[in-house]
Protein backbone atom coordinates (compact mmCIF):
# COMPACT_ATOMS: atom_id res chain seq x y z
CA UNK A 1 0.00 0.00 0.00
CA UNK A 2 1.26 3.08 -0.89
CA UNK A 3 0.49 6.71 0.67
CA UNK A 4 -0.64 10.40 -1.00
CA UNK A 5 2.68 12.13 -2.53
CA UNK A 6 4.98 9.22 -2.95
CA UNK A 7 6.12 7.49 -6.18
CA UNK A 8 4.23 3.93 -6.69
CA UNK A 9 7.64 2.00 -6.70
CA UNK A 10 9.73 3.87 -3.82
CA UNK A 11 9.23 5.13 -0.53
CA UNK A 12 11.20 8.44 0.70
CA UNK A 13 13.72 8.58 3.16
CA UNK A 14 13.61 12.01 5.28
CA UNK A 15 16.27 11.62 7.77
CA UNK A 16 19.38 11.62 6.01
CA UNK A 17 21.35 14.92 6.24
CA UNK A 18 23.73 13.83 3.86
CA UNK A 19 21.27 14.57 0.78
CA UNK A 20 21.70 11.23 -0.92
CA UNK A 21 19.08 9.26 -2.20
CA UNK A 22 17.95 6.85 -0.12
CA UNK A 23 14.86 4.74 -1.52
CA UNK A 24 12.98 1.69 -1.41
CA UNK A 25 11.64 -0.83 -4.69
CA UNK A 26 8.07 -1.70 -3.28
CA UNK A 27 7.68 -3.32 -6.55
CA UNK A 28 9.37 -5.63 -5.89
CA UNK A 29 10.19 -6.12 -9.99
CA UNK A 30 13.64 -7.29 -9.11
CA UNK A 31 12.40 -10.31 -7.14
CA UNK A 32 13.73 -14.22 -7.89
CA UNK A 33 12.17 -16.94 -6.30
CA UNK A 34 13.52 -20.27 -5.99
CA UNK A 35 11.76 -23.30 -5.08
CA UNK A 36 13.87 -25.28 -2.53
CA UNK A 37 10.99 -28.44 -2.74
CA UNK A 38 7.37 -28.33 -2.53
CA UNK A 39 6.67 -26.35 0.73
CA UNK A 40 9.48 -24.22 0.94
CA UNK A 41 11.20 -21.39 -1.35
CA UNK A 42 13.64 -18.20 -1.40
CA UNK A 43 13.50 -14.95 -2.92
CA UNK A 44 16.30 -12.69 -3.82
CA UNK A 45 15.89 -8.84 -4.41
CA UNK A 46 18.82 -7.28 -5.61
CA UNK A 47 19.09 -3.59 -5.55
CA UNK A 48 15.73 -3.51 -2.90
CA UNK A 49 17.00 -0.88 -1.27
CA UNK A 50 19.01 1.88 -2.60
CA UNK A 51 21.87 4.15 -0.75
CA UNK A 52 22.11 1.18 1.87
CA UNK A 53 25.40 2.87 2.45
CA UNK A 54 24.03 5.65 4.32
CA UNK A 55 21.90 3.31 6.57
CA UNK A 56 25.01 1.17 7.29
CA UNK A 57 26.91 4.30 8.76
CA UNK A 58 24.05 4.80 10.63
CA UNK A 59 23.41 1.59 12.58
CA UNK A 60 27.21 1.02 12.77
CA UNK A 61 27.38 4.22 15.43
CA UNK A 62 23.85 4.12 16.79
CA UNK A 63 22.77 0.64 17.03
CA UNK A 64 23.66 -0.39 20.73
CA UNK A 65 25.79 -4.16 19.57
CA UNK A 66 26.73 -6.22 22.13
CA UNK A 67 28.74 -9.82 22.71
CA UNK A 68 27.29 -12.51 24.05
CA UNK A 69 28.52 -15.74 25.60
CA UNK A 70 26.36 -18.88 24.82
CA UNK A 71 27.43 -22.49 26.56
CA UNK A 72 27.82 -25.90 24.89
CA UNK A 73 28.54 -28.81 26.00
CA UNK A 74 29.56 -27.43 29.21
CA UNK A 75 31.47 -25.07 27.86
CA UNK A 76 31.42 -21.48 27.40
CA UNK A 77 32.33 -20.01 24.63
CA UNK A 78 31.83 -16.39 22.92
CA UNK A 79 29.87 -15.66 19.83
CA UNK A 80 31.48 -14.92 16.54
CA UNK A 81 29.57 -11.48 16.06
CA UNK A 82 27.47 -8.98 17.45
CA UNK A 83 24.21 -8.64 17.60
CA UNK A 84 21.13 -6.37 18.39
CA UNK A 85 17.43 -6.32 18.68
CA UNK A 86 14.58 -3.99 18.46
CA UNK A 87 11.86 -6.15 20.22
CA UNK A 88 9.53 -2.55 20.04
CA UNK A 89 9.81 -0.48 17.07
CA UNK A 90 9.04 2.67 18.65
CA UNK A 91 12.73 2.45 19.26
CA UNK A 92 14.24 2.15 16.08
CA UNK A 93 16.43 5.07 15.48
CA UNK A 94 17.20 4.87 11.74
CA UNK A 95 14.23 6.00 9.76
CA UNK A 96 15.23 3.80 6.98
CA UNK A 97 14.56 0.82 8.97
CA UNK A 98 10.87 1.67 9.60
CA UNK A 99 10.22 2.45 5.88
CA UNK A 100 11.77 -1.63 5.34
CA UNK A 101 9.11 -2.57 7.84
CA UNK A 102 6.31 -1.65 6.47
CA UNK A 103 7.02 -1.72 2.59
CA UNK A 104 7.75 -5.45 3.43
CA UNK A 105 4.39 -5.93 5.63
CA UNK A 106 2.59 -4.20 2.85
CA UNK A 107 4.17 -6.46 0.27
CA UNK A 108 4.31 -9.76 1.94
CA UNK A 109 0.95 -9.89 3.81
CA UNK A 110 2.61 -10.05 7.43
CA UNK A 111 2.63 -7.67 9.83
CA UNK A 112 6.81 -7.33 10.90
CA UNK A 113 6.86 -5.60 14.26
CA UNK A 114 10.25 -6.19 15.51
CA UNK A 115 14.42 -6.25 14.01
CA UNK A 116 16.76 -8.89 15.13
CA UNK A 117 20.77 -8.00 13.91
CA UNK A 118 24.15 -9.77 13.60
CA UNK A 119 27.29 -7.66 12.90
CA UNK A 120 29.79 -9.51 11.44
CA UNK A 121 32.38 -7.15 11.81
CA UNK A 122 35.27 -9.34 9.05
CA UNK A 123 35.54 -12.65 7.75
CA UNK A 124 36.76 -14.39 10.97
CA UNK A 125 32.76 -12.96 12.54
CA UNK A 126 30.15 -15.97 10.96
CA UNK A 127 27.08 -17.71 12.21
CA UNK A 128 26.61 -21.82 11.88
CA UNK A 129 23.62 -23.96 11.08
CA UNK A 130 20.60 -22.20 12.19
CA UNK A 131 16.69 -21.97 12.08
CA UNK A 132 14.95 -18.15 13.16
CA UNK A 133 13.31 -19.79 16.21
CA UNK A 134 13.14 -15.86 17.20
CA UNK A 135 11.38 -15.18 13.90
CA UNK A 136 9.77 -18.40 13.52
CA UNK A 137 7.46 -20.70 15.38
CA UNK A 138 4.79 -21.55 12.91
CA UNK A 139 4.80 -23.91 10.61
CA UNK A 140 5.04 -22.05 7.17
CA UNK A 141 6.69 -18.14 8.04
CA UNK A 142 8.09 -15.57 5.99
CA UNK A 143 11.34 -13.79 7.37
CA UNK A 144 13.32 -11.38 5.53
CA UNK A 145 16.98 -10.47 5.97
CA UNK A 146 18.62 -7.09 4.77
CA UNK A 147 22.11 -7.19 3.90
CA UNK A 148 24.10 -3.84 4.80
CA UNK A 149 27.64 -3.67 4.09
CA UNK A 150 30.41 -6.41 3.06
CA UNK A 151 29.29 -8.94 0.40
CA UNK A 152 29.03 -12.37 2.22
CA UNK A 153 28.12 -15.78 1.48
CA UNK A 154 24.90 -17.61 2.81
CA UNK A 155 24.44 -20.80 2.59
CA UNK A 156 21.27 -22.68 2.93
CA UNK A 157 20.39 -26.78 2.78
CA UNK A 158 17.94 -29.08 4.21
CA UNK A 159 18.22 -29.78 7.87
CA UNK A 160 18.71 -33.58 7.20
CA UNK A 161 21.79 -33.04 5.16
CA UNK A 162 22.37 -32.81 1.68
CA UNK A 163 23.70 -29.91 -0.57
CA UNK A 164 23.27 -26.37 -0.21
CA UNK A 165 22.87 -23.69 -2.26
CA UNK A 166 24.86 -20.28 -2.12
CA UNK A 167 24.13 -16.83 -2.42
CA UNK A 168 25.61 -13.63 -2.05
CA UNK A 169 23.91 -10.99 -1.35
CA UNK A 170 25.01 -7.38 -1.42
CA UNK A 171 24.30 -4.45 0.46
CA UNK A 172 20.85 -3.12 -0.10
CA UNK A 173 19.35 -6.81 -1.15
CA UNK A 174 16.94 -8.48 0.49
CA UNK A 175 16.35 -12.32 0.84
CA UNK A 176 13.32 -13.94 2.41
CA UNK A 177 13.11 -17.55 3.19
CA UNK A 178 9.17 -18.52 3.22
CA UNK A 179 7.29 -21.67 3.37
CA UNK A 180 8.59 -24.62 5.45
CA UNK A 181 12.40 -23.15 4.73
CA UNK A 182 12.35 -22.58 8.44
CA UNK A 183 11.41 -26.30 9.33
CA UNK A 184 12.98 -28.34 7.05
CA UNK A 185 15.92 -25.97 6.02
CA UNK A 186 18.91 -24.58 7.65
CA UNK A 187 20.57 -21.58 6.31
CA UNK A 188 24.51 -20.09 7.88
CA UNK A 189 27.05 -17.59 7.31
CA UNK A 190 30.22 -19.20 6.83
CA UNK A 191 33.77 -17.78 7.91
CA UNK A 192 35.72 -16.02 4.78
CA UNK A 193 39.21 -14.90 6.39
CA UNK A 194 40.09 -13.01 3.37
CA UNK A 195 36.98 -10.50 4.07
CA UNK A 196 38.43 -7.12 6.49
CA UNK A 197 35.37 -5.18 5.76
CA UNK A 198 31.97 -5.53 8.02
CA UNK A 199 28.38 -6.80 7.32
CA UNK A 200 24.84 -5.93 9.38
CA UNK A 201 22.01 -8.32 8.45
CA UNK A 202 18.89 -7.15 9.92
CA UNK A 203 16.13 -9.59 10.21
CA UNK A 204 12.38 -8.57 10.42
CA UNK A 205 10.13 -10.48 12.92
CA UNK A 206 6.85 -10.82 13.33
CA UNK A 207 4.94 -10.91 17.11
CA UNK A 208 2.19 -13.23 15.35
CA UNK A 209 5.28 -15.88 13.23
CA UNK A 210 6.48 -16.63 16.36
CA UNK A 211 3.18 -18.44 18.16
CA UNK A 212 3.46 -22.12 17.45
CA UNK A 213 0.52 -23.51 15.71
CA UNK A 214 -2.14 -24.80 17.84
CA UNK A 215 -2.47 -28.55 17.68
Amino acid sequence: MNTPAQDPRHAQGDLFESGARFSIDTSFETARRFALDDHSWIEIVPGWMSGASLLYEQMRSRVPWLEHDRRLFNRVFREPRMTATYPDLADVPEQGLLQAVRALSSHYGVTYDGLWMNLYRNGQDSTGWHRDHRSCRKSECIVPVLTLGTTRRFLIRPIKGGSSMTFKPSSGDLVVMGGRSQQDWVHCVPKEPGIAGARISVNFMSTAQGVRDRP
